[in-house]
C-alpha cells in the first residue's frame, strides 16, 4: 500500500464531481486530482491519445491497466516536480478508480482515506446537466445524449460496484441533485469528518 493519502470523490457522469472537487480543492488545499482532465490533456497525436479518444467517442471506459498506468505516471511527475508532497499533501481523486480492477491497482499509488458519493438516481437531471455543460464548455463527450446514456449504462455496469471494493465506513453519500453551493457545504462537512 502507498503512502499517498486520496480521497475519492465518486457519481455518475455529471454528479458535480469536477465542480465540487475543485471548490474543495480551493477551500482545503487538497489536491484535487481529475483523471478526466488528464485523459482530455494527452496529445492528441499520442498512442494514448488516440486511444482515449476511440473509446470516450463510444462513451466506454479506457482499459483499467491504461488508466492506472496514465494516472500513475502522472502523479509520479506532479512529485518529481514538487507539485504534490506525499509527507503533507492529499489528493481528492475524481474518475479513478471507475472499476473494480482500477480500486485494486491504485492501492499500489494511493491510500483511500475516505469516499465522498455525490448521489443522484434521476438521470434526466445528470443528462441536462451534461448536455447544457457540453454548450458551455464544448465537450464533445457530453454533446450526444445517446454517448451520455451509453457513459450511465457503462457507470451503472461497472462503476458504481466500485464502491463494494472498500469498506461502508469509508463512504459517505450526498445528495449530488441539490443546488452546487449545498453540496459543497455536505462534502466539505464530510471532508471535515473524515479527515
Amino acid at each position: 500500500m502507498s503512502d499517498i493519502s486520496a480521497f475519492l470523490i465518486f457519481g455518475p457522469p455529471g454528479s458535480g464531481k469536477g465542480t465540487v472537487g475543485a471548490k474543495l480543492a480551493t477551500t482545503t488545499g487538497i489536491k484535487h486530482l481529475s483523471t478526466g482532465d488528464i485523459f482530455r490533456g494527452l496529445s492528441p497525436a499520442s498512442e494514448n491519445g488516440k486511444l482515449f479518444a476511440s473509446y470516450a467517442g463510444a462513451g466506454k471506459l479506457v482499459p483499467d491497466e491504461v488508466t492506472v498506468k496514465i494516472f500513475s505516471r502522472f502523479v509520479g511527475g506532479l512529485i518529481d516536480t514538487n507539485k504534490f508532497a506525499p509527507e503533507k499533501d492529499s489528493f481528492l481523486l475524481d474518475g479513478i478508480p471507475r472499476t473494480v480492477a482500477q480500486a485494486e491497482l491504485i492501492k499500489s499509488v494511493v491510500n483511500i482515506k475516505h469516499i465522498f458519493v455525490l448521489d443522484i438516481p434521476d438521470y434526466s437531471i445528470i443528462v441536462e446537466r451534461l448536455l447544457k455543460r457540453a454548450k458551455i464548455e464544448g465537450r464533445k463527450d457530453d454533446a450526444d445524449e445517446t454517448v451520455i446514456r451509453a457513459r450511465l449504462k457503462e457507470y451503472e455496469d461497472k462503476t458504481a460496484a466500485v464502491l463494494g471494493a472498500y469498506n461502508e465506513s469509508l463512504i459517505t453519500k450526498i445528495n449530488g441533485a441539490q443546488d452546487p453551493d449545498t453540496v459543497l457545504r455536505d462534502s466539505l462537512t464530510a471532508y471535515i469528518k473524515a479527515k
